[in-house]
């Protein structure tokens, strides 16, 4: 393992270790509730994302390039992080039932993405060490 490599591991491992005291913080000062300028615009620009990411993780997958892989990747993490502001952000009754059946077909969603981005197959490459 190289020099860089270890640093900029354990500078993840710091960063993990230094969010735990930053979430008490905001589980204690954070509003239970909050207007949001731009809501419509938040929720588009996440499917947007979505999108783009399934579309460039096609082509890319399509021509057996292996950065497929990495816009796999990225789809399914927004993928999951879309059903998680469908549910945590949804009212009760109709519109939670609504948010968990986006979030089934995000998660279906998400499933194939890390299938494609850790699996065997086309555009697989040996990644260096």
């Amino acid at each position: 393992m190289t020099g860089r490599k270890k640093w900029t591991l354990i500078g993840l491992a710091a960063a993990a270790v230094l969010l735990v005291p930053w979430m008490a913080v905001l589980a204690m000062t954070l509003p239970g509730r909050t207007t949001v300028d731009h809501w419509p615009l938040a929720w588009i620009g996440l499917d947007v994302l979505m999108a783009a990411g399934c579309a460039a993780t096609a082509l890319l997958g399509l021509r057996a390039d292996p950065r497929a892989r990495l816009t796999a990747s990225a789809t399914a993490s927004t993928a999951v992080l879309d059903a998680w502001f469908d549910i945590t952000t949804a009212g009760s009754g109709t519109a939670l039932l609504q948010a968990v059946g986006c979030a089934v077909a995000e998660a279906v969603l998400a499933g194939a993405c890390v299938c494609l981005a850790v699996g065997k197959g086309r555009g697989r490459t040996r990644v260096p060490s």
